[in-house]
């Protein structure tokens, strides 16, 4: 690693550790975990790419079988973690709810995964109740009663039943999947590098977690999806988007879900993601706000063109379309991102506690002297 003093405060191209769990390509546009493109892991099933992710292979069928069991075992929450929802105030952000929940979880594990240290089932058992957090706190809010997880229900599907409190298709149980996979992991975005920064102190897998959830509240990270889909709204039809983003620009200011720091050419999640909306938001009220998001893309792709630049929309613009339509509302958006990164930051925790070292870069100190 070099000395040289660092001057960007972005810290944009610096290298800061190594990792074989994911690795973004942005000049070309891609995206691969554990070398396999994302384009692949999508037509997988859900819980092989959890495992892929973790432990850099393939699970046999009984492993598969094992972690599916567990999750639904463990997802069931305890009369007194819903007791602590009860106390919390409903004005609360889901992602601050969760950020202060994690590390108060009971982490005693009912079905244990063979061969799996004590981190990697902790976290996994994180994950489990990150789901049943949700839909219980979204109950909550709705003034109903949060209901127990069925463990003969699929993990996703069983999520939406609890959330919205009916049975969901099998087209949004397979959405949900595919949108969860592209959002598991992407090596070390803000997030996930807070969680190691975390990790290199010897924290508990709890802490590392709440820390990478909290910095993915962020409107510059995560938060771009709730910040896209309110920006849709705000508009409400897409003949004013081209006005609206003329005004945006002219006043400097972020179009929330247009660009990303690591990609120079299209997202390949949202090339993935874009036509998942399309199919999915075909009438009423899904469709206005899918084709205002459009009109957002286009209108900004022509603002950039006429300066001799490029932009395009990243993953997070098109997900609240896509979240939209399985009845998730905007503020819940980002809570739901979490329950899908939170494997990545599993996966982190434990690829670092390999070879552990706190991590403490200098600052150059500009201040007065006396």
């Amino acid at each position: 690693m070099s000395n040289e003093t660092v001057s960007s405060a972005d810290l944009a191209g610096v290298i800061v550790g190594e990792t074989a769990i994911s690795d973004v390509q942005g000049e070309q546009g891609l995206l691969s975990y554990r070398g396999y493109p994302i384009e692949a892991l999508v037509k997988q099933p859900f819980w092989r790419v959890v495992w892929l992710v973790l432990f850099g292979d393939w699970p046999s069928d009984a492993q598969e079988n094992s972690l599916r069991s567990a999750m639904a075992v463990h997802s069931q929450l305890q009369a007194d973690e819903v007791q602590l929802l009860r106390q919390l105030p409903r004005t609360l952000h889901p992602m601050l709810m969760l950020q202060g929940v994690v590390p108060l979880l009971s982490l005693a594990p009912r079905l244990a995964i063979a061969g799996l240290g004590e981190s990697a089932q902790a976290g996994l058992l994180i994950a489990a109740k990150l789901p049943s957090l949700l839909a219980a706190w979204r109950q909550l809010e709705l003034g109903q009663e949060p209901q127990a997880a069925n463990v003969d229900a699929g993990f996703h599907e069983n999520f939406l039943m609890l959330f919205n409190g009916h049975a969901p298709t099998q087209q949004q149980v397979h959405t949900l999947d595919v949108t969860q996979i592209l959002q598991m992991e992407h090596s070390f975005n803000a997030g996930t590098f807070a969680g190691r920064v975390c990790a290199s102190t010897l924290a508990p897998i709890q802490s590392c977690i709440s820390a990478s959830i909290g910095t993915l509240y962020g409107r510059l990270h995560g938060g771009a999806d709730q910040a896209a889909m309110e920006m849709a709204k705000t508009i409400g039809d897409p003949a004013k988007a081209a006005q609206y983003v003329a005004a945006m620009l002219q006043r400097k200011e972020k179009i929330m879900g247009m660009g990303h720091r690591e990609y120079r050419v299209v997202d390949p999640r949202a090339r993935i993601l874009k036509p998942m909306a399309i199919e999915l938001c075909h009438d009423g009220e899904s469709k206005r706000l899918l084709d205002v998001l459009v009109a957002v893309e286009a209108a900004c792709a022509e603002e950039f063109r006429k300066k001799g630049k490029e932009i395009w929309a990243n993953v997070e613009f098109y997900k609240g379309a896509v979240f939209n339509q399985l009845g998730i509302p905007p503020q819940y958006y980002t809570a739901v991102f979490a329950m899908a990164r939170v494997y990545g930051y599993i996966a982190h925790f434990l690829e670092f506690s390999q070879h552990s070292a706190l991590i403490r870069p200098r600052a150059l100190y500009v201040g007065p002297r006396h």
